[in-house]
């Protein structure tokens, strides 16, 4: 039977599932939560058999298979008790409208056309960078709608919205690494988010 879910139990066991096997670092950063908080719940969640930890330089935290059930079971009875299927697919929705600009956008910083041919950018023409750099701006306007309208319906949303403002910042500071190459960078939360949308509504990739 699967062990009741506390809310900071879930949105870890939640967050997990939707980064992947990863470090306690990006864990909580992706939680918003404290490093100490997420390693009690990490620990508690193992004690369950949901989780699963790998040491060495290159270990981290990953879901075991009952993990993947338990998440599942979990998320779906937060969303049923909210009653906020219907307002979530409808935002899914408007994500889907935004999603292949994100994409686009993405592709504009990474490549860059010279001479008719695409080309790696390297980042040495400033206006180029700049130029995108708005497009990311006037994207984020809408995609900040997006996000309020998600945690609205369900709070645990919210930290999305903070995160990609928070990495846009970062990237019109001059950190370029916090557009796409960054785990925290824009597009890395964006793809987050549409892994939670889709875990949320219980829809295969």
């Amino acid at each position: 039977m699967t062990p009741p879910a506390t809310g900071t139990d879930l949105l870890v066991l939640h967050t997990l599932r939707c980064i992947g096997f990863a470090g306690l670092p990006r864990i909580a950063a992706a939680a918003g939560l404290r490093e100490s908080d997420v390693e009690s719940e990490l620990i508690d969640l193992a004690v369950a058999g949901l989780v699963t930890h790998m040491a060495g330089e290159f270990g981290g935290w990953g879901m075991t298979d009952a993990g993947k059930a338990a998440d599942a079971e979990r998320i779906t009875a937060e969303l049923e008790s909210a009653g906020a299927r219907s307002a979530i697919t409808a935002v899914f929705d408007s994500f889907l409208v935004l999603n292949p600009e994100l994409l686009d956008l993405c592709a504009a910083w990474q490549l860059r056309s010279i001479d008719g041919v695409m080309t790696a950018n390297d980042h040495n023409d400033p206006s180029y960078d700049a130029r995108v750099l708005d497009r990311f701006t006037e994207f984020h306007q809408r995609a900040a709608v997006v996000c309020a309208e998600l945690s609205a319906a369900l709070p645990r949303f919210d930290r999305y919205r903070a995160r990609l403002a928070e990495a846009l910042a970062r990237a019109t500071s001059g950190d370029r690494a916090y557009v796409t190459d960054n785990t925290a960078s824009y597009h890395c939360v964006w793809a987050e988010l549409h892994e939670d949308l889709l875990a949320t509504l219980g829809i295969p990739r």
